[in-house]
């Protein structure tokens, strides 16, 4: 049962690891990081329509999420590196003590979300506060679509 719990537990952050981050991770690792930025700049200016003033509000309040968020993700990845190599040598307690943070990292990222929601909402309109997360979500999706058609391309170079 104890092993059952640990694999659920590593597909679950595994998850919300690739489904929050991915974004963020890509940018740190990419060599072409301007011009990702530049593209995910694009992408959220023409998705939401925004205003200079609308911009110069809005960005900061993101740019200052995804830090936070990055910084809670590299606390998680250390977590999983220590549980993915000796999940097995580690005791209950500190298998419990483990999933505890992994839940406080859970509900400090809730909480950074919340923040981000209100501060949102002073910064812009209702419906491009919805269409922000409509965008996120779309974004995140396109860029997993690219990174499976890049790992296709490594895995068969011939069928392009």
């Amino acid at each position: 049962m104890k092993f059952y719990k640990i694999i659920i537990m590593k597909r679950t952050v595994i998850s919300l690891f690739v489904l929050l981050f991915l974004p963020a991770l890509l940018l740190a690792q990419n060599p072409n990081r301007e011009r990702i930025e530049a593209y995910r700049i694009a992408f959220f200016t023409q998705r939401l329509k925004l205003t200079p003033s609308e911009a110069e509000k809005f960005w900061p309040l993101y740019n200052d999420l995804q830090e936070k968020r990055a910084k809670i993700q590299a606390e998680r990845a250390q977590l999983n590196l220590r549980l993915n190599q000796g999940a097995d040598a580690l005791s209950d307690k500190e298998l419990t003590i483990m999933g505890d943070k992994l839940i406080e990292l859970e509900v400090l990222d809730t909480e950074l979300a919340v923040k981000f929601h209100a501060e949102i909402k002073a910064a812009l309109p209702p419906m491009k506060v919805l269409r922000f997360y409509q965008a996120e979500n779309q974004y995140k999706i396109m860029l997993l679509n690219q990174l499976q058609e890049r790992r296709q391309e490594r895995i068969n170079p011939d069928q392009r």
